[in-house]
């Protein structure tokens, strides 16, 4: 089964040519600015790409999903879309967990302190996961310096055979780490804003395609 994974679009989706597949997800920051208006309009274009399974997770810029309540979010969803939220789902035998959380940034979406909160998310993982998607990397994985400590514990006690995530932008984190048990992806895709030149965000990464 191919499984193709993107994340970090931030409003700039409908500049890609996806193809077709078994398996989409996106891992987070799905929009730029977190509106109600962004988000309609990226699950409007998610729900027509030519997958047979399409999963996305929030991400720390996707404030609107994070505000809004569950039924609204579901009325919002167009029929086969899955969305994940400290959630998960089972897909042809497979174990899919999701989580937007992020370690805390900014003040923005999904945040939880260091310490007792974050660990709590965690630990919600069911063991038996077989594909993680996180918004956070690992910490010291594909992260660019912004990873997560608790995260990486968990995983390296869960080992789930693909774990897929984004948040960090930097140059050489777009990519694939394989390790004896987990396959790790992060699948950010556009670049690092230089605050000092008051830039927009440009697509540069590529999406990932993995075969489980």
């Amino acid at each position: 089964m191919e499984i193709t994974i993107i994340s970090d679009t931030h409003g700039l989706h409908r500049e890609l040519q996806l193809g077709q597949g078994t398996i989409l997800i996106h891992a987070g920051d799905i929009t730029e600015y977190g509106t109600e208006e962004e988000v309609i309009d990226f699950v409007q274009w998610f729900s027509k790409q030519h997958y047979t399974y399409k999963i996305f997770i929030a991400g720390n810029h996707d404030l609107f999903l994070e505000e809004c309540s569950p039924a609204k979010r579901k009325k919002l969803l167009p029929s086969g879309i899955i969305y994940l939220q400290n959630s998960g789902v089972v897909i042809e035998g497979f174990k899919i967990w999701g989580s937007p959380v992020t370690p805390y940034f900014l003040g923005m979406a999904f945040n939880e302190r260091a310490g007792t909160a974050i660990k709590k998310v965690g630990s919600k993982i069911p063991v038996d996961t077989n594909i993680l998607i996180t918004h956070a990397p690992p910490k010291g994985i594909l992260d660019g310096g912004i990873g997560c400590d608790e995260l990486l514990k968990q995983v390296n006690k869960i080992k789930p055979m693909l774990h897929c995530f984004g948040h960090a932008h930097a140059h050489g984190c777009n990519g694939i780490i394989k390790t004896e048990a987990t396959t790790f992806v992060n699948a950010a895709m556009v670049n690092t804003l230089n605050p000092l030149l008051n830039d927009e965000y440009k697509m540069v990464g590529k999406a990932i395609k993995i075969k489980i």
